[in-house]
């Protein structure tokens, strides 16, 4: 946790030129779990996902980007389409932390000097780093194994973004996180001592979705978009 820290401080401390253009703000959308828990869709966001948002915009095409996003992630088996998981009839809740660094792409030239409306669909993409409670299922309860756990994951987010009124940008944006864990729903214990209880399909690890909007201030001075 403290080299991806560090990372992020050097990532966000690079200096281009001496003219640069930032944007801050949040984030605020749902979540929903991609496990052996719950509904299968893969978006339909069923709990409140909140955080901060970063750019800092290299070029017209592409910006360096960092966020922190909390949601209460849940997942119900009475929402699944599946008759064994409607049977089971699992609850699950938890709360998540995500850390993300990474960088954005526009398919079109966003330029935040140009005095027009700018408008642009992305992609994103980077690492993350995900902190969840550790919890496993007796007779069908959710039991807390009293810890937690930190891992990482790669988002993968595709959205749209405008810039319409004055120095605010606002963008809708869909993203999946692959981790690399398959114990964020509960399905396998953390503990050695508690993996019988673990069920669903071992090979396939966790995901979980953002969807939701974003809303940034850009200020700094206009970039030359050259290497120094």
């Amino acid at each position: 946790m403290r080299h991806l820290t560090l990372l992020i401080i050097s990532i966000l401390s690079i200096h281009f030129c001496e003219a640069q253009i930032h944007e801050i703000g949040g984030f605020a959308g749902g979540s929903n779990l991609i496990g052996d828990v719950g509904s299968t869709e893969y978006i339909a966001p069923n709990a409140p996902a909140l955080g901060l948002l970063y750019r800092w915009n290299r070029s017209t095409r592409h910006s360096w980007r960092a966020s922190i996003i909390y949601s209460d992630l849940k997942a119900y088996d009475s929402k699944s389409e599946d008759p064994r998981r409607i049977q089971r009839d699992y609850d699950f809740d938890s709360n998540l932390l995500e850390i993300s660094a990474g960088m954005e792409f526009t398919f079109l030239d966003f330029d935040l000097h140009s005095g027009k409306k700018e408008f642009t669909p992305y992609l994103y993409s980077g690492i993350s780093t995900v902190h969840y409670d550790n919890y496993y299922f007796v007779n069908g309860s959710q039991t807390s194994e009293n810890k937690s756990s930190w891992d990482f994951a790669i988002p993968m987010a595709i959205g749209v973004k405008a810039k319409i009124i004055g120095n605010f940008v606002v963008g809708i944006e869909v993203g999946a996180r692959y981790t690399f864990t398959d114990e964020i729903d509960g399905s396998m214990p953390s503990s050695d001592n508690l993996q019988q209880y673990q069920f669903g399909n071992i090979n396939n690890n966790d995901w979980y979705m953002f969807s939701g909007l974003t809303l940034t201030y850009t200020f700094g001075q206009n970039p030359c978009y050259c290497v120094k």
